[in-house]
């Protein structure tokens, strides 16, 4: 095997974050900074697709049937929040921080990405090597990694596993929760509440959100634990006086990979009695590595710590594809006012994500155990 470069240079991948800080890339309106994308790839050598505002490039080398490695970020942003003091898309460095919109997430973590896919994908390998900048993660809307995914799969390109970029203090998270939105609707029937007329609607409702309480499926989870239901909001009656006919309320659903959203969803309508429950999606699922899955094995080998990650990412829509997210930046500056990185956070991406790829690639047989089934 051929011998890994040394890790890529800090001033290109700053160089590269500020001109995508610089250029606005709320989630849909991605058009220029996907331009910025391609440009860059170009001028390192690189072909480009697109799929909407979703860019991938493929390392040479690329042989079907080899296990896949897909490196992915993300290059939208939420829009800026009302609480700024700082120019959002003045990416200025003051302190050793580099400040803008998009800087935390999920800038850092795409350019340290970039620049480590241009500087391996000349090294052998025991797989092939994708880089994807993806599009829409902040909404998950069907122009971003669920229009991506599809795309690499028709060419053959499908991943086997993926480390995804997002600022995770470069410690691995090797699951996060999947999402249920339910909306919710007891029927009754309508009556004068001084004569005691109708059936009341929110008794009814009352009744089945204490049988989503104690919600206990079969299975649970040994990384994520126990699904978690969460009722937050309810809605129902016109007047005092009016037995009410129908109640709404809304369930927060944290799935987990014991089962499928749509399983989920599936056990807590037998769970109630008189609701029906209307998921708004279903995409949004769990993820988890097992322990000694080969990516987890790999971040542990260079001391880092696992964890649970209590937010989501486009980890969420990668149906069965193992999935690590590890990324310079902490989680709690995201879509924080005065969004920054520091530049010794980047620095260290760009030393943990080669050494990450190299110790993958070196357990080469246990990897393919890991990934295939």
């Amino acid at each position: 095997m051929q011998a890994y470069h040394t890790p890529p240079r800090l001033d290109d991948a700053v160089a590269l974050l500020r001109r995508l800080i610089s250029t606005p890339s709320t989630s849909g309106h991605e058009e220029a900074t996907a331009a910025i994308w391609q440009d860059w790839f170009g001028r390192h050598g690189f072909e480009t697709q697109r799929i909407y505002n979703n860019i991938f490039a493929v390392a040479p080398g690329f042989r079907p049937g080899r296990p896949t490695l897909l490196l992915n970020s993300h290059h939208d942003t939420v829009k800026p929040s009302d609480a700024y003091t700082r120019n959002p898309y003045k990416p200025d460095i003051a302190d050793g921080c580099l400040y803008g919109l998009g800087s935390n997430d999920a800038g850092a973590s795409g350019v340290a990405l970039a620049e480590t896919f241009v500087d391996m994908a000349g090294t052998l390998m025991p797989f092939n090597l994708v880089i994807a900048i993806s599009a829409a993660e902040e909404t998950m809307s069907p122009q971003g990694m669920r229009a991506l995914l599809p795309e690499l799969e028709k060419r053959g390109m499908k991943p086997d596993m993926a480390i995804v970029g997002e600022p995770t203090g470069m410690q691995p998270a090797m699951a996060e929760r999947g999402l249920l939105v339910l909306d919710c609707v007891a029927e009754g029937r309508q009556g004068h509440a001084a004569r005691d007329e109708g059936i009341n609607a929110i008794y009814r409702a009352i009744e089945d959100i204490g049988r989503l309480r104690s919600f206990s499926p079969p299975l649970e989870s040994s990384v994520l634990g126990p699904i978690k239901v969460s009722v937050t909001m309810i809605e129902a009656g016109s007047q005092h006086n009016v037995v009410p006919a129908q109640c709404r309320y809304v369930a927060d659903v944290r799935t987990t990979d014991a089962y499928t959203n749509a399983e989920t969803v599936e056990m807590l309508q037998k769970q109630v009695k008189w609701s029906v429950l209307t998921p708004r999606s279903t995409h949004i699922q769990a993820s988890a590595l097992m322990p000694g899955h080969p990516l987890l094995a790999a971040a542990c080998s260079l001391g880092l710590e696992p964890f649970v990650s209590p937010t989501t990412s486009d980890m969420a829509l990668m149906h069965g594809i193992p999935s690590l997210k590890i990324g310079p930046g902490e989680s709690s500056r995201s879509h924080m006012a005065d969004e920054y990185i520091r530049l010794e956070e980047i620095n260290e991406a760009l030393h943990i994500y080669p050494q990450l790829i190299k110790n993958l690639a070196n357990g080469k047989t246990t990897l393919e155990q890991g990934i295939r089934p």
